[in-house]
């Protein structure tokens, strides 16, 4: 874990043919304009010109050249001032060179990003795009005995203002690591992974920072305080290396600054999702120990503030980490379950099991922010099938109550989302997501899902998200209250990554710009 503790290895230099880097990765939209009609380049990569001469693909497609016995990989990004375009462009440029100067042999690439001004964050993107073809896998590093966290030596970032190389290379890799943290967590098995390991990785990331840690653990604990999450947890519990944890992590500001906001977190952990009774057939299981990447987020977010310790910031992180399983002892539909707020909940489907898992989290998050300095409550989770159905594999949809959408907090995550490649739409939560989640009798305040798959429910990522309104108690903190409490959901199941492949580290950068960097 020491190596997580550690800077990456990322280099700026001034020099575009650096002599201390192995191949040069060059980013551009047009190479004419971007690279011969740019003094620093041209006298470097004009060689470039024949291969574009004789190459009606040039402007198309990766490429690999040899200059002066170096690599040299260019990667156009395509069109970038399109209506549909966005700084992705940008990081796609960036990982096919990086993955094309791995293949080639790279050990210590040097990104030449010549599209800067393409977005405003350009570099940053190229940065983040690269690192993210770069990750190397807990699992992998374990099984090679290998500490580096990156599949190479070094990684270069020419910028010939050394100051701002600087200072991007220092919240780049801030952002990095909180990445590395959530995809370790996310993307890793659900044995390696298993409620106990993950409490087992954050005791041991934290050891040595300020960030304090707390573990709770106990049936009869969760019983007392979440009995939501024991209900989900129940059947697992058995099974001593499943049994469930709530990690409960705290980041204060530097003593002379004072607070001025303060943000809940609560990530979904479910390490991994049978369904339950309801159980997932018809090969709907494969993947489903992605289903922790809302609680990897928060330790990862956690890992960033950490590093970038910004002032007057406090917050309050809540992993809730569960398997659920299939069992004698497992929670059925139809079961009434009273919730911390009180609220009787009727089981609906026990493959609705992460808004069980965090909804009593949520309500002790709500009573603590009554006693807090301009709180704002999320909620983040692969919670739904729906929000992919709905947007496409790639984006975050984010869910306000009231007073949320009156701080435009969503309207912030979209934006800063846009800049830095983290890309968001905006949902929200409507009457009949309310009308779908009351009770349908006498016996219960809250029907917790239907029978059907989200992905065949009108609304199916809605409702869910009014479900953790009505059952945490945050119904009474609305627009109209006179204690108001800003609640956000996050649904990344789409945008935290495909399977198999790695996890993105969504919505890492954006939470970051949002709420750490003004802060620095």
């Amino acid at each position: 874990m020491e190596h997580l503790n550690k800077a990456l290895p990322l280099f700026a230099t001034q020099n575009p043919q650096d002599d201390g880097f192995d191949a040069y990765l060059i980013i551009a939209t047009d190479f004419s304009k971007n690279v011969l009609k740019n003094e620093s380049l041209s006298q470097y990569f004009s060689e470039l010109k024949l291969l574009a001469e004789l190459d009606a693909n040039f402007e198309n497609e990766t490429s690999l050249s040899v200059i002066n016995k170096k690599r040299v990989i260019y990667s156009p990004t395509g069109p970038v001032d399109r209506d549909q375009d966005d700084s992705r462009r940008i990081a796609d440029a960036a990982q096919n060179a990086i993955k094309k100067a791995i293949k080639a042999g790279s050990k210590s690439p040097l990104l030449i990003n010549a599209s800067k001004d393409a977005f405003d964050l350009s570099d940053q993107v190229a940065l983040l795009g690269a690192l993210q073809a770069l990750y190397n896998p807990l699992e992998l590093r374990e099984a090679k005995k290998a500490e580096s966290l990156l599949k190479v030596d070094k990684l270069g970032y020419w910028n010939e203002n050394k100051q701002e190389a600087e200072q991007i290379l220092n919240i780049v890799n801030a952002i990095e690591l909180g990445r590395i943290v959530t995809r370790d967590i996310g993307g890793s098995d659900p044995e390696r992974m298993s409620a106990p390991n993950v409490a087992a990785y954050v005791n041991d990331l934290f050891k040595s920072s300020d960030i304090k840690v707390n573990i709770i653990e106990g049936q009869d604990n969760f019983l007392r305080e979440y009995p939501c999450f024991a209900a989900v947890n129940r059947a697992a519990n058995s099974t001593e290396r499943h049994a469930g944890r709530v990690i409960k992590l705290v980041y204060s500001p530097p003593s002379d600054s004072a607070i001025d906001k303060t943000l809940f977190l609560v990530g979904k952990g479910i390490t991994y999702d049978t369904g339950g009774a309801d159980v997932k057939a018809g090969g709907h299981m494969s993947g489903m120990h992605r289903d922790k990447c809302g609680a990897a987020f928060v330790a990862g977010f956690f890992k960033t503030l950490s590093l970038l310790k910004p002032k007057g910031l406090k917050v309050y992180g809540n992993m809730c980490m569960a398997r659920n399983s299939i069992g004698e002892e497992c929670y059925v539909s139809d079961e009434i379950i009273t919730a911390r707020s009180k609220k009787r909940i009727r089981v609906g489907n026990t493959d609705a099991e992460g808004r069980m898992a965090m909804v009593d989290v949520l309500c002790e998050a709500k009573e603590m922010a009554l006693n807090e300095i301009n709180p704002h409550l999320f909620t983040i989770a692969t919670l739904t099938g729906h929000v992919i159905r709905a947007y496409g594999p790639n984006y975050s949809a984010v869910l306000s109550n009231g007073p949320a959408k009156a701080d435009q907090i969503d309207v912030n995550l979209h934006r800063y989302g846009d800049l830095i490649g983290d890309p968001y739409e905006i949902s929200s939560i409507k009457r009949e997501d309310y009308q779908a989640i009351a009770g349908k009798s006498e016996y219960e305040d809250i029907l917790q899902a239907t029978n059907n798959p989200s992905t065949m429910d009108a609304r199916g990522h809605q409702f869910p998200a009014a479900f953790l309104v009505m059952a945490s108690g945050l119904e009474k903190h609305g627009k109209n209250s006179d204690k108001k409490i800003p609640y956000s959901h996050v649904d990344i199941a789409g945008s935290s990554g495909p399977f198999p492949g790695v996890p993105t580290g969504s919505p890492l950068p954006s939470f970051v710009y949002n709420y750490i960097l003004p802060k620095i």
